[in-house]
């Protein structure tokens, strides 16, 4: 049986992204350090490229990078730990109300022929909409969801060829298409997330993922009847995992020691999910936890 695929997420404001003054209780491992944390030169970027290469090295699938208007820009912080890594798939969330289809594409390219084609899209659709208005983007409600069809219909038509005409609501193209350079690179693997009829409309059409927040097993199983074969479902969660019971603190969605969050994980995996976004504070320090103990469990290698 194939191995879970965990995706960490990467923090793009707060725990530690300061720039200055952070210091890891405990100190890193000799590989991660560079011996520039908490020094003059140390900027925020250090601290998100520490994260994703702890995650390379123990071994996890990738990176997300959610898209935050009040933090770093997720493309940006994307294309730099893609170039930072060698293996990790890394998950650029951003709206489509980001940009055209046609620029979103190239942008995109360059970044597939700058890490080898490991650039996965997850597309945010419902987002507050008092936030949309603050980036300056006025299409609400169910408008959002017809957009974003546009919005990847044309990304992938002119990625795949030449002289694309497209007229629809949003967007409008006339003899467009990727020649030269930018031409033949494989099309970000797009993940998409939801459980509304639109949302999963969406994806029964575009998507090659689509992620689900965790939820009560019966829940899970309605919403996955409604998704249909063609697209993999994947799990998102918070986890907090020791080696000790008596260590464990609070709640989160993945709950208890090394052993016991590898097997819950191993059991959604049996039910169909095959990638787990998966999150925890501070990013580094859980993200090295997972690597070490619970990544092994899972590859059968305890």
């Amino acid at each position: 049986m194939s191995e879970p695929r965990i995706i960490w997420t990467i923090p793009t404001r707060g725990d530690g992204v300061t720039g200055r003054g952070w210091n890891p209780t405990p100190p890193l491992p000799e590989f991660l350090s560079d011996g520039r944390a908490g020094g003059p030169a140390f900027t925020p970027f250090d601290y998100l490229h520490r994260i994703s290469r702890a995650a390379e090295l123990g071994g996890l699938a990738g990176v997300y990078v959610p898209y935050d208007p009040h933090g770093e820009e997720s493309i940006v912080v994307s294309g730099s730990l893609g170039r930072d890594s060698r293996f990790l798939e890394v998950v650029a969330g951003f709206p489509a109300g980001i940009a055209t289809p046609v620029y979103a594409a190239k942008l995109s390219a360059t970044l597939q022929r700058a890490f080898a084609g490991r650039l996965a899209w997850r597309l945010e659709v419902d987002l507050d909409e008092r936030v949309q208005r603050t980036q300056g983007d006025f299409v609400t409600g169910a408008d959002r969801y017809a957009r974003t069809v546009e919005f990847l219909t044309v990304a992938k038509a002119v990625w795949h060829g030449q002289d694309v005409d497209f007229t629809g609501r949003f967007y409008e193209v006339v003899k467009g298409g990727f020649g030269g350079p930018l031409a033949g690179l494989p099309f970000p693997t797009v993940y998409l997330s939801g459980t509304s009829d639109e949302a999963l409309a969406l994806s029964a059409e575009h998507a090659d993922v689509h992620v689900f927040d965790l939820a009560p097993d019966d829940e899970l199983d309605r919403h996955l009847a409604r998704l249909g074969d063609r697209v993999r479902p994947a799990l998102q969660a918070t986890v907090h995992t020791r080696e000790d019971a008596a260590e464990l603190s609070g709640a989160a969605g993945l709950h208890g020691t090394y052993g016991q969050v590898a097997a819950q994980i191993r059991a959604y995996h049996d039910r169909g999910f095959d990638t787990f976004f998966l999150s925890a504070e501070p990013r580094l320090e859980e993200a090295l936890r997972i690597a070490q103990h619970v990544r092994p469990l899972l590859a059968g290698k305890a």
